[in-house]
């Protein structure tokens, strides 16, 4: 059967098919019913008053009437019961809807009524005809109610013609299975020929629900059986580089860092050496708040690194962390003698050379960039470790491409943004996780509140008393210049602002629209302390370290996204003073915005903040508009659905544990969909 054999499907109806992305009757039987209308509640028009549920009336059409004129224009449609009538008002495909009255007719309407003048009447509500009256009890309970959009408004596709194709389509064809019969046994689900038929023709809401759980399921399960066979193949390719801690570890965590691992830091550590002890590549992701000291552990990956001969090479979304990463790694490492280099992508050709050459001939032992240094230019003489910092920016095609970088380089990733666990078991499925959950001691919880612009004064008051206590002040704005879409106040200008209203104190600009040297220059005056106030936009939100650093206000905080704030509060409270961050709101706080604010007051935990942001903007804007490494569901939601997410992967991962070429005769249906599955997602996976 193809799309051409439904019946009234009109060359302009296909093309509004296919404009939807249904090009196969089996995407017809995908579509799945948004809602279901419940024709049981059944009540007599003269009794309609004062229900404002959506009900069922069944009446005789009498009257059947076009009226208004151009835009205006409506079909108007009375029917009468034993107790009185009720007006059927349709505005949008009202030529459509006039072929389902005829005069003298039953007919069974569903709908919320309302009383205007002296008739009840319904909005566009769903219609059944009838026979006679007694046909009421021959309508389904359930109706499906189907998305719509302005391809099937202009192309005359009603919910009633969509559902007949959809029956239409049941009528002659059978879904096969391909989840095993222990899978669906174990969690209850129906089989797949049944649960369409459920989904789109369902005898009740548990049945309905029931299916589209199935479905739901079958989503998660695909792409947690495609992650677990990334891992496996991954896990069976030796890397052929075993490391063991020697000289330069050791040196490092008994003489030269000055205080003590906590007990996050030292579990993440004998993680990555079980590791680096075996004959895989690892993969693992470092994960933990703003300040719990990641960093320090990726330094220990990579002198172990060192101690085997190996090059280890780090790479950081923006040049600004990857400067900061630079400069803290020099500072750890230049008393141990080890040679490093930074690559950016706005360096001279001369100085470029310089460092390739470093690094291919194998005097660099550590490179430190942004993506740049991982381009076809940049050869390794012996590349044993790559660090990534802030994961959630590349995807697993990313890590894949990676992974094949010289010899199978074992991968450490880590991430300061907090991800929750629903995030974590799609994004991060291909790798091991070591959470870094407690705080490096003396660091003190840092103070947060909210003042109005009506308060400015008193909070520049604090300024400079504590400037003179001998603090450093981050000033953060949204823009770097005046919108005139936006009504906000801009870095700019709000640095010259503050300028006149501190004449006596010196501040500075950052933003990422200058120039690396401007942002170094910039960078280097506020961290030896020359400069007390640094007006700056996001540029700071990961990475940039300064323990002197104490208070930080916030214009317009209800801009910003939960995460996004609590990433750029932890930039301060890095020493041992009381920090205070003050989010200072536009004039006009939204409710979201004023709930983003209050959560900020009430935690410090990133974990839960995180959760908190997930739920409000949903996974693809929590981290980043379309970014690569988030897989896309039609049905299943990775928050709502967490639990069955997690069902999903433990069954498929277990499924590639024990025959990870699914060569069982009980997963031959299972293999057939699964492969054409992996390969249309290779490039999403990194695997084509």
């Amino acid at each position: 059967m193809n799309l051409l054999d439904l019946h009234n499907l009109s060359q302009k109806r296909l093309r509004a098919l296919q404009s939807s992305g249904i090009h196969r009757p089996s995407d017809l039987l995908n579509f799945f019913p948004r809602t279901y209308i419940d024709k049981s509640n059944i009540q007599p028009i003269r009794y309609l008053a004062g229900i404002t549920e959506p009900v069922t009336v069944v009446g005789k059409v009498i009257a059947v009437d076009v009226s208004g004129y151009g835009h205006k224009k409506r079909l108007e449609v009375v029917i009468q019961d034993k107790t009185a009538s009720l007006k059927a008002v349709y505005f949008k495909g009202w030529k459509y809807f006039i072929n389902q009255f005829k005069k003298g007719t039953w007919v069974a309407l569903y709908g919320t009524a309302k009383k205007y003048g002296r008739f009840m009447s319904m909005a566009h509500p769903e219609v059944d005809q009838l026979g006679e009256p007694d046909e009421i009890n021959k309508l389904d309970t359930l109706i499906p109610i189907y998305p719509s959009n302005k391809y099937f408004s202009k192309a005359y596709i009603s919910n009633k013609l969509i559902e007949g194709w959809i029956k239409q389509i049941l009528s002659v064809m059978k879904m096969t299975e391909f989840l095993p019969e222990q899978m669906l046994k174990k969690h209850h689900f129906p089989e797949r020929d049944s649960a369409y038929r459920l989904i789109h023709t369902p005898p009740d809401r548990k049945k309905a629900n029931s299916a589209l759980e199935r479905f739901k399921f079958e989503e998660f399960f695909l792409f947690e059986l495609s992650m677990a066979k990334v891992k496996q193949t991954r896990f069976q390719r030796a890397a052929g580089i075993v490391m063991e801690p020697g000289h330069f570890t050791k040196s490092f965590f008994n003489d030269v860092l000055p205080f003590s691992l906590t007990q996050g830091q030292k579990h993440a550590l004998n993680d990555i050496k079980t590791d680096l002890k075996s004959a895989h590549q690892m993969n693992r992701l470092i994960q933990g708040d703003v300040g719990a000291g990641k960093t320090v552990v990726a330094i220990g990956a990579m002198l172990m690194a060192l101690d085997n001969g190996y090059q280890a090479a780090m790479m950081a979304p923006t040049e600004i962390l990857a400067e900061q990463h630079y400069h803290t790694i020099k500072e750890y490492l230049e008393p141990l003698g080890i040679q490093f280099r930074l690559i950016t992508g706005g360096q001279s050709s001369k100085l470029r050379q310089d460092i390739l050459t470093d690094i291919e001939g194998g005097s660099c032992q550590i490179a430190v960039g942004t993506h740049a240094i991982f381009q076809e230019t940049v050869k390794f003489n012996e590349l044993g470790l790559v660090i990534i910092d802030e994961q959630h920016r590349f995807g697993v095609k990313q890590r894949n491409e990676i992974l094949l970088k010289g010899d199978h380089p074992h991968l450490l990733v880590m991430s300061a943004t907090p991800i929750p666990r629903s995030l974590a078991m799609t994004i991060y499925s291909d790798l091991d996780i070591s959470m870094i959950k407690d705080m490096p001691a003396g660091r003190k919880p840092i103070k947060t509140a909210v003042r109005s612009d009506k308060e400015r004064e008193n909070v520049y008051k604090f300024v400079e008393q504590s400037v003179k206590n001998g603090d450093q002040i981050y000033v953060i704005f949204p823009l770097v210049e005046e919108s005139e879409v936006m009504d906000l106040k801009d870095a700019t200008m709000g640095f010259e602002k503050l300028k006149r209203r501190f004449p006596d104190i010196s501040i500075d600009l950052l933003h990422g629209r200058m120039k690396s040297e401007e942002k170094e220059t910039v960078m280097e005056r506020f961290v030896e302390g020359n400069t007390k106030i640094l007006v700056s936009t996001t540029v700071i939100e990961v990475g940039v370290d300064v323990p002197n650093a104490s208070i930080m206000i916030i214009e317009h905080a209800e801009r910003f996204g939960l995460s996004q704030l609590h990433q750029l509060r932890g930039r301060i409270g890095r020493g041992n003073k009381q920090s205070y961050c003050i989010l200072m709101p536009g004039q006009k706080l939204s409710r979201p915005g004023r709930y983003r604010l209050k959560k900020l007051v009430e935690t410090s935990d990133g974990f839960e903040i995180a959760e908190a942001d997930l739920k409000l903007r949903g996974p693809g804007d929590f981290l980043g508009t379309k970014q690569s490494g988030l897989p896309e569901f039609k049905h299943a939601d990775i928050i709502e659905d967490r639990l069955l997410l997690e069902q999903a992967k433990n069954d498929a991962w277990q499924i590639i544990k024990t025959d990870p070429d699914l060569t069982s005769a009980h997963l031959e249906n299972l293999k057939q969909v699964f492969e054409p599955y992996f390969t249309e997602k290779a490039e999403f996976f990194g695997v084509g």
